[in-house]
């Protein structure tokens, strides 16, 4: 608004820059609050009202139109900072609901639990969305302490609703069952009765007591183990199971898999939207060759390292889901 008074004073009516005062009720409607966009509206009015004084065209057609063209625009600069306003506080209220819904789905796992101490990390790739069909927990129970990390098939509520049944169905059998094959049995029966149309769910259960780490895979990527001394292998267990809902297509109960986990060592869980994620070259994100950056004393800091390497080497938003939980074995 200073500048067009500016070019109306210094090169006279004739130009006919006067109705360009409205661009400033015009701007301020796009982000400014409701007093502030009447502040500026009736700046606007007060200055178009004092160069058409100035220039000897009010009342003329041309000061006429100039007044009524910056009222106009004045009262849809009200009327547009009302509404977004007003959509701003809904949008406040679903993101605080959302952080509720994240709070009670994928709950904050302890920073410390007996000899370990573990990290998370979550990226949801629908913009803007805390939660979607990737799942983890940790459940410390009378015989040790229980791990989950999954991935749903689908994206959507549809995925966010089969990881609310699969987290609600582990919380309960974690703690009850004697051993993880029954753990999986539980959680395999509570998703047949939700599931349909062949949908499924990849997931590794790991069982942490002494210095051992005991799996049972149902056709989930391998986690990752790198060993106090910088060795780093995938723990590939011998016989998987298919994954959570197709459990009909097993010809036999699935086998637990006992992995030495000594103190110093690492074992990095993760869901296939890591290592499936690919830069522009479509390379996959070399997660094996990336645990150098888990060298961090904090495991929440050394995890967020990975995390901030993966964003980097898909140079735009991911594609799907990454979730990655860190265990860290105490060294004595």
């Amino acid at each position: 608004m200073a500048a067009v008074a500016v070019v109306d004073l210094t090169a006279g009516p004739g130009v006919g820059f006067l109705p360009l005062i409205a661009l400033g009720p015009a701007f301020a409607g796009l982000a400014g609050s409701m007093r502030r966009t009447g502040a500026i509206s009736v700046l606007a009015m007060g200055l178009c009202l004092t160069l058409s004084l100035y220039n000897g065209q009010f009342g003329e057609r041309r000061g006429s139109t100039a007044l009524l063209g910056v009222a106009g625009v004045s009262a849809a600069g009200l009327l547009a900072t009302a509404g977004r306003k007003r959509r701003e506080a809904e949008l406040a209220s679903v993101r605080s609901i959302a952080e509720v819904a994240q709070r009670v789905l994928l709950r904050p796992v302890p920073l410390s639990v007996g000899p370990l101490r573990i990290a998370v990390s979550y990226t949801s790739a629908v913009a803007e969305a805390r939660i979607g069909g990737d799942l983890y927990e940790v459940v410390t129970s009378p015989r040790g302490v229980r791990v989950i990390v999954g991935d749903v098939q689908g994206k959507g509520l549809e995925a966010v609703e089969t990881a609310a049944v699969v987290l609600g169905a582990f919380r309960e059998a974690a703690y009850d069952e004697v051993d993880l094959v029954t753990v999986g049995a539980r959680l395999e029966r509570a998703l047949g009765r939700h599931l349909s149309d062949e949908k499924f769910v990849t997931a590794v259960l790991a069982e942490l007591s002494d210095d051992t780490a005991t799996l049972l895979d149902f056709g989930h990527p391998p986690p990752l183990l790198v060993r106090h001394d910088g060795g780093v292998e995938y723990v590939e267990v011998p016989d998987p199971a298919p994954p959570l809902g197709l459990g009909s297509l097993a010809k036999e109960e699935p086998q637990p898999y006992a992995q030495p986990f000594a103190p110093g060592d690492q074992l990095l869980f993760y869901t296939d939207g890591v290592t499936e994620a690919r830069d522009p070259d479509n390379r996959f994100y070399p997660l094996a060759e990336r645990t150098g950056l888990l060298k961090d004393p904090n495991p929440q800091t050394a995890l967020d390292a990975i995390r901030e390497d993966l964003v980097a080497h898909v140079e735009r938003p991911l594609r799907d889901d990454a979730a990655m939980l860190l265990l860290r074995h105490r060294t004595r």
